[in-house]
């Protein structure tokens, strides 16, 4: 059984599927970088003495 091959506009919105997850990793990459960062300075420790007191 061979499988047809794919149509022009699956290629396309495969491309542009993939465009979309990498920018969401990217995205989701960015964040959790920065909250290592911020949690790492010791930011954090910081501002919950604050709100203790």
């Amino acid at each position: 059984m061979s499988f047809r091959p794919d149509h022009e506009l699956h290629k396309r919105r495969f491309s542009r599927n993939m465009g979309v997850g990498l920018v969401l990793v990217a995205l989701v990459a960015i964040v959790f970088g920065l909250t290592v960062v911020k949690v790492t300075n010791g930011d954090f420790e910081r501002a919950t003495a604050e709100v203790q007191g």
